[in-house]
């Protein structure tokens, strides 16, 4: 009889989802991944951990960790890259006028910041909003694998190219990765475009309106 992993993956296999695994899942498992500082840890003492954490210089510079908001028990993971400004001053991911797409997006699909749950790939922002230096994004990396463990989401939406190239341990450009779906961890997931971008180039609305539109199908087709 298979086991429930295998037949998780033969069903992602079988709607036609590519299984894709984090560039240091070889590692983390050799290493033993019961080791990890978050493993185990409940919403409380998680949020704890990241509010005192010094795992890397961000630590020094930050105003506030961002650790997350929405709901525990979302059918839907937002993951972002890192915070801006104004996030690390009000402590939660997707503020100002991208936070602002990014919630009619979700409204447009029947979904709020309340019914999902919205993280980052970092919790703390890197210094003038450059992008995370591999070592910060693996510092960070058990807090959200924790998360999803937490969550179990029936679907994961990287947003940006930062969000999509750490979960998926992939170079490729977003224009390349979206479209079709992908999977983490025996989840589904969906790359589209950054709000950040989408402010800039508007005309590429369109697309990431198709990637809502598959991660609402696969979200639905998914058991998780």
């Amino acid at each position: 009889m298979m086991q429930p992993e295998q037949q998780r993956r033969a069903y992602l296999e079988a709607m036609g989802i590519d299984i894709w695994l984090p560039r240091d899942a070889e590692e983390t498992a050799d290493s033993g991944r019961e080791q990890a500082p978050s493993y185990g840890l409940d919403w409380p003492e998680l949020r704890d951990c990241v509010a005192n954490c010094t795992r890397c210089e961000l630590s020094a510079s930050r105003t506030n960790t961002v650790f997350g908001v929405g709901n525990p028990e979302a059918d839907w993971l937002i993951v972002g890259e890192a915070p801006g400004a104004e996030e690390d001053r009000r402590g939660e991911p997707f503020v100002g006028r991208a936070g602002q797409l990014l919630d009619h997006m979700l409204l447009a699909i029947g979904q709020s910041r309340e019914s999902v749950f919205i993280a980052n790939i970092l919790k703390c922002r890197p210094p003038n909003n450059r992008d995370p230096k591999p070592s910060e994004a693996a510092a960070c990396r058990d807090y959200l694998e924790r998360q999803i463990e937490l969550i179990q989401p029936r679907i994961i939406l990287a947003v940006g190219k930062i969000a999509a190239q750490n979960l998926l341990g992939s170079d490729d450009p977003v224009g390349r990765m979206r479209g079709r779906p992908h999977e983490l961890n025996g989840i589904p997931l969906v790359v589209t475009y950054h709000p950040a971008y989408l402010l800039r180039s508007p005309s590429q609305k369109h697309k990431s309106w198709s990637d809502l539109c598959l991660a609402t199908k696969l979200a639905a087709e998914f058991s998780a």
